[in-house]
């Protein structure tokens, strides 16, 4: 069975007896009585995570998509009911006004360090906040991980479905994903050696890349290659292009989002005569995975799908 953001999204019955639960957020622990009747998710892809597990009905709508991105019509559709609160980050004035009574989000995705949206300034609101995974590096946790995993997505799923009392929904949908994904990458042909990729989000002067705590050193590691990023402890950070040219990846990974175009990005690589040596470049070898592909959420499995097919090309 295949669920997409569509067929997956279901009306939930009345509510049954919910035991009260705790799950781990970052470095912190957080205890529900009762479902979130008010949420709000930031950003595309958690949002997406809310609309996998069928929790539209507990949602009083969504921020941070449309200041970055364009929703394609399958994220539309799920979201057609739910108004935007605000196009980039949101406020606290924004989250306290709609009456929210929890905030999906997380560091960078959301959230600032040192900002005035943080689950300490919302918890004096009744505002309780679950912080994505794969962000909690920003804060200095680690939860013991050596590196960003998929582990991470199916974690959040995990705890969303704990948080909202839906954890037979959430345990069906991560066993899905996990028994697609191992029936395809079953299927490739093996790879004589993992190619070296370097993932391109944006940039000129210095390009902004994944390292090991960043999701796609995840779905890169998943569909058999290898990030050259992988040894800066950081996430999604900035780094020198001499190191790039230094490492010469065999394969450039595009995320697509902004004003800047993948095609964009992808000229201005190919047509820089500081880059004419690189593998890649010599051999055009780029692909494009979407924001929501290349950050946490339900699209990670097509993203590995994409890359490992890329990593077996000709």
């Amino acid at each position: 069975m295949k669920l997409t953001l569509t067929t997956a999204v279901f009306t939930l019955a009345a509510s049954t007896a919910f035991a009260q639960t705790t799950v781990q957020s970052c470095d912190r622990e957080v205890t529900f009585d009762s479902p979130p009747q008010a949420a709000i998710s930031n950003d595309v892809n958690l949002t997406e995570m809310m609309l996998v597990l069928g929790l539209t009905d507990h949602m009083v709508g969504y921020t941070g998509i449309s200041g970055w991105n364009k929703l394609d019509a399958e994220m539309r559709a799920g979201v057609e009911e739910l108004p935007e609160l605000s196009e980039q980050y949101p406020s606290k004035e924004v989250l306290i006004g709609a009456e929210a009574d929890f905030f999906f989000a997380g560091w960078n995705y959301g959230m600032r360090v040192g900002g005035e949206v943080t689950p300490e300034t919302l918890a004096p609101f009744g505002i309780q906040v679950y912080e994505l995974t794969e962000s909690c590096i920003h804060i200095g946790h680690t939860g013991g991980k050596d590196a960003a995993s998929m582990d991470d997505m199916y974690n959040d799923l995990r705890n969303l479905g704990a948080i909202f009392g839906v954890e037979k929904r959430a345990e069906a949908l991560i066993a899905d994903y996990q028994s697609d994904l191992a029936d395809f990458l079953a299927s490739q042909p093996a790879l004589p050696a993992a190619p070296r990729v370097f993932v391109y989000d944006s940039g000129d002067d210095a390009p902004f890349t994944a390292g090991r705590y960043a999701m796609p050193n995840a779905l890169i590691e998943a569909a058999g290659g290898t990030n050259i990023m992988a040894d800066f402890d950081k996430s999604w950070t900035t780094v020198g292009w001499e190191a790039v040219v230094e490492r010469n990846p065999e394969i450039i990974v595009i995320v697509n989002y902004g004003e800047v175009t993948a095609e964009q990005k992808r000229d201005f690589m190919m047509t820089n005569p500081a880059f004419a040596e690189l593998d890649a470049v010599k051999n055009d070898r780029f692909v494009v995975l979407e924001y929501v592909e290349a950050t946490p959420g339900p699209r990670n499995i097509q993203a590995v799908k994409t890359l490992a097919a890329a990593f077996r090309a000709d």
